[in-house]
């Protein structure tokens, strides 16, 4: 079977698509990629992919979408505006990316079109073929809620138009979730677990025991306001902190300072096999960074902020398995008891056990009948 896999051009979205992606091709379907950005960028394990973004800038879509809306704006940028502003960013980025993406599956002629909640693109290729059209989920927030209101945006409204839709997508053949539920309550669709893709190119010192436990601190792939940057913060606390203290992909201002005895450095490196390697993770609150500490069960400081930043540094609060704290009042005290609390590591591993007993992308996908 050939099938379209959908992202929106962003690392972050992607990347949680992959599992799946691979467990389709190791099944022996004939899989492509459809996606944009640094996500086309990144070695995929094999996959090809087609770069549908070349003309889409998420950069002016997000500025547009501000200034138009500068009420909504400043709800986003508090991490208060939930569906409004991503509905509205996303669906001009998707009627920038549904000519592209209905020219590639025109002539890759998929039989299936498995496509994320903010690449609703995928689900319009699919109707204009007459194929089945697959939600996965890639966050902590709920799939189909997400895709309602990119459809509600004018803009994708005018793609789906152009396309001879009337302002609405026929309902996805199956929704894959892949959040826990003790996280995010019972949904509808089928559990899949979300399986972290573990890579390689992890450094030998990085993967070595410690003496004092180790912190991971990461930062968003995307620039942008709301202050989702903890190292600055992390690195003041450090020499008051009885840990290692490891910043992946610090920013170049950041390491042309002297930094503290206890403070390393690394580039980019896969979370999901550093993770098991550390005692905590600090993070901007990214959903990709926070499922994969969750599979790895590794309590997490999240630093709320726009978009679904703060909607899931709240979840993982109300689970139990990490810390919320603004950037700018991370303490000394706040990362001890980041790898102190014997709570945040218990509820972790709990997470990480209902995570483990999810069914695996394999088992769920051979199982899928999508076929017309």
């Amino acid at each position: 079977m050939r099938i379209l896999v959908v992202a929106a051009p962003l690392v972050g979205h992607l990347l949680p698509m992959l599992p799946a992606a691979h467990a389709l091709a190791e099944l022996g379907h004939e899989v492509v990629i459809a996606s944009g950005g640094d996500a086309v960028g990144r070695d995929l394990g094999g996959l090809p992919a087609v770069d549908v973004a070349q003309d889409v800038s998420l950069r002016r879509c997000a500025a547009r979408t501000m200034l138009a809306h500068p009420g909504l704006a400043r709800r986003e940028l508090a991490g208060t505006a939930g569906t409004d502003v991503v509905g509205l960013l996303f669906g001009a980025v998707n009627e920038g990316l549904a000519d592209p993406v209905v020219a590639v599956a025109r002539a890759f002629a998929p039989e299936v079109v498995v496509h994320e909640p903010l690449a609703p693109a995928g689900a319009l290729a699919a109707a204009r073929l007459g194929v089945p059209a697959v939600l996965q989920e890639n966050s902590l927030f709920d799939g189909p809620s997400l895709v309602a209101a990119v459809v509600r945006s004018p803009l994708f409204r005018r793609a789906l138009r152009r396309h001879g839709l009337l302002d609405e997508l026929p309902p996805p053949a199956d929704i894959l979730t892949i959040a826990p539920p003790s996280v995010v309550g019972v949904r509808g669709g089928r559990p899949m677990r979300a399986v972290p893709d573990d890579g390689a190119g992890l450094p030998d010192w990085l993967t070595e025991p410690t003496a004092r436990p180790r912190i991971l601190v990461s930062r968003s792939t995307v620039a942008g306001p709301g202050g989702g940057d903890p190292m600055v913060a992390v690195v003041a606390a450090a020499p008051d902190v009885d840990a290692e203290i490891v910043l992946v992909r610090p920013t170049d201002r950041l390491t042309r300072k002297a930094l503290p005895p206890n403070v390393r450095t690394v580039g980019w490196v896969p979370l999901s096999a550093a993770l098991p390697h550390a005692a905590a993770v600090v993070h901007h609150g990214g959903a990709g960074t926070v499922l994969t500490a969750l599979a790895t069960g590794t309590p997490q400081l999240l630093v709320p902020g726009p978009g679904d930043r703060r909607f899931n540094a709240d979840l993982v609060v109300r689970r139990g398995a990490g810390l919320s704290v603004a950037a700018r009042s991370i303490t000394a005290a706040t990362l001890t008891r980041l790898v102190t609390d014997g709570s945040l590591h218990e509820a972790a591993r709990e997470v990480r056990t209902e995570i483990a007993a999810m069914p695996d992308p394999a088992s769920v996908l051979d199982q899928a009948r999508w076929a017309p």
